[in-house]
């Protein structure tokens, strides 16, 4: 059962308040409590192993009252995307994605010559890259210094190193012009305040113009036991419901809507300004219905999934002590975010899982935080011929299946650790 406890108002350790950030409500009820970790993108160098690491709880909520799923806002923005250690560009599937979902916007809204395509939270220039070539005006919003000099410097994508919010959307807009399509991938869920960021949206989108924003799903998130992508820098995570209401807050509207398949089950919404009078597609509504008949138009509805997740560590533990007794080798393959919240609520370290493997040069030489685990240049793997890799992207399983068919030659498998432990 879930349990409902009334959180005061008070000032956490930055400032904000730990009621509901979208309505206000201080009815929250426990949704999983994953426990205390560490930021799950602070990897740590060498001449940090023997300094205390600061871990902040991860305690998932359901409001009461607006049903959004939520983790209190910890930790800033600032602090982690200023400089970010994650490049969408590593993923070759990813940057497939963006190119598929060019093409199809184009069609779908009649993008010309004339039009202006903004994306905020545009990374490296892995979607926009795709807009230049097609001779499109576009333009990335990017707070990461690394990252944004990257998509200059790699791509030729025009980007400001900024955060988005209602303020600085007016401030592009005023300088730039309205944007008929802004995208947001993968970043709806990283900023705490809801409204703001949304207003943002609204201010930067011309008038009879389109949003279109990526993020997980919870149905999905819940059916397929993802509770590794509950980490701080994901502070909410939506249904179509909680979606369309927090769009509404901003002044938009939630047209249409796609499921699809990145990061192991994700929603496409489509918004656009409340004055363009239109109105939801049948698939919003069948959506809705679907989430209706999970019990997620409820509070109560949520509860059940800690049981879920308990499971999932407890039988990833048992393969891994297992694994130790009968002397077989396991290492990992990525050093993703989801990765550090599975790692360190299962309490794995380097005595369970010897190194792990990336494509990210960033991460070289650096250690997982918390649970301090090396990270190595993919090439390790074929020089140790482990006996098992776990993989921690899992929702890159196709293409890492692919990828890493190399360990069939020594006999090595692949674990899969979610929804259920699968060895390959």
């Amino acid at each position: 059962m879930g349990v409902t406890t009334e959180i005061s108002e008070t000032a956490d350790a930055v400032g904000v308040r730990t009621s509901c950030r979208l309505c206000g409500s201080p009815r929250m009820r426990t949704f999983v409590d994953l426990g205390a970790t560490p930021p799950c993108e602070l990897f740590l160098a060498a001449d940090q192993l023997d300094e205390p690491e600061v871990t902040y709880p991860l305690h998932a909520r359901v409001c009461e009252d607006c049903l959004l799923v939520q983790v209190p806002p910890l930790i800033t923005p600032e602090a982690t995307f200023t400089e970010y250690a994650y490049y969408s560009s590593f993923s070759s599937s990813y940057v497939d994605h963006a190119e598929r979902f060019v093409a199809a916007a184009v069609d779908r809204i009649g993008l010309g010559p004339d039009s202006f395509v903004v994306e905020v939270a545009s990374n490296d220039g892995y979607l926009l890259q795709h807009v230049v070539r097609r001779g499109l005006r576009c333009l990335g919003i990017e707070p990461s210094v690394n990252v944004g000099e990257s998509a200059r410097a790699e791509r030729g994508v025009p980007t400001l190193t900024r955060f988005l919010s209602e303020e600085s959307g007016r401030q592009v807009r005023a300088e730039h012009g309205p944007a008929d399509l802004v995208v947001a991938n993968n970043v709806y869920a990283h900023i705490p305040d809801v409204v703001d960021f949304g207003r943002g949206l609204r201010a930067l989108v011309a008038d009879d113009g389109w949003i279109s924003i990526e993020v997980q799903h919870l149905l999905t998130l819940i059916e397929r036991r993802q509770f590794d992508t509950i980490y701080h820098e994901h502070f909410q995570y939506y249904t179509v419901l909680t979606a369309q209401r927090a769009l509404a807050a901003a002044g938009l509207v939630l047209v249409d809507v796609e499921l699809i398949e990145t990061h192991g089950g994700s929603l496409r919404l489509w918004a656009r300004p409340r004055e363009t009078g239109a109105t939801p597609t049948a698939a919003v509504a069948r959506l809705l219905a679907r989430e209706e008949a999970a019990g997620l138009d409820r509070a109560d509805g949520h509860d059940g999934f800690a049981g879920a997740v308990s499971t999932i560590r407890d039988d990833l533990l048992r393969f891994l002590l297992d694994a130790r007794r009968a002397g077989r080798s396991v290492v990992g393959y990525g050093a993703p975010g989801k990765g550090n919240t599975l790692l360190n609520y299962c309490g794995i370290r380097p005595d369970l899982l010897a190194y792990t493997v990336d494509r990210n040069p960033y991460k070289h030489g650096r250690f997982t935080p918390g649970t301090r685990i090396p990270v190595r240049a993919p090439e390790r793997i074929a020089e140790d011929r482990p006996d098992y890799v776990l993989v921690l992207p899992w929702n890159l399983r196709r293409e890492l299946v692919e990828q890493l068919a190399y360990v069939r030659e020594w006999g090595g498998r692949l674990v899969f650790p979610i929804p259920t432990i699968e060895v390959v």
